[in-house]
């Protein structure tokens, strides 16, 4: 799928029934936070490299192409690189063309959505469950059965193989 993680701007009804279905978080800023997680800045700063915490913590987006994860295809998992929840099975990634790791459903339980309002458009804001990072964004472009395509920031995951 060509493109990027900014998504079709001709969303139309499939955007809206995507965005029904999202469970809508608490802001980061607001106390308590709904994520079970928690570190302070100072915490995040020392753990994240600059790139990541600019991702994760600032809702940035790392480079298109720019990941070495973009290109993993080996068997194991895709863990957050703040908390190492389990995010994502590499059977569920596939090669979207946007420059980004993308994947067609998230392990469950493992992800959060919001409402991202910015640059002018309404988009579906990807997050750790755990600790609240900001992954990417999720579009209705995806192959089926899912037709979703959860596009996520390689330097938000870490990846584990699986070990035969």
């Amino acid at each position: 799928m060509a493109g990027n993680c900014t998504g079709d701007s001709r969303r139309g009804d499939r955007y809206a029934s995507l965005t029904s279905r999202t469970e809508t978080i608490v802001s980061q800023s607001q106390t308590p936070s709904p994520f079970p997680f928690q570190r302070t800045d100072a915490e995040w700063r020392a753990i994240l490299t600059p790139e990541q915490y600019a991702v994760m913590r600032g809702h940035g987006t790392e480079r298109p192409g720019s990941c070495a994860l973009l290109r993993e295809k080996r068997a194991g998992r895709f863990l957050c690189a703040g908390c190492g929840t389990s995010l994502f099975e590499s059977q569920e990634k596939f090669e979207s063309g946007t420059g980004w790791p993308s994947f067609t459903v998230p392990v469950e339980g493992a992800v959060a959505t919001s409402t991202d309002r910015s640059y002018g458009m309404v988009r579906t804001e990807v997050h750790c469950a755990t600790c609240g990072s900001h992954l990417g964004h999720v579009f209705e472009d995806g192959p089926p059965p899912t037709y979703l395509r959860y596009c996520i920031n390689g330097v938000a995951l870490t990846f584990e193989p699986t070990h035969s």
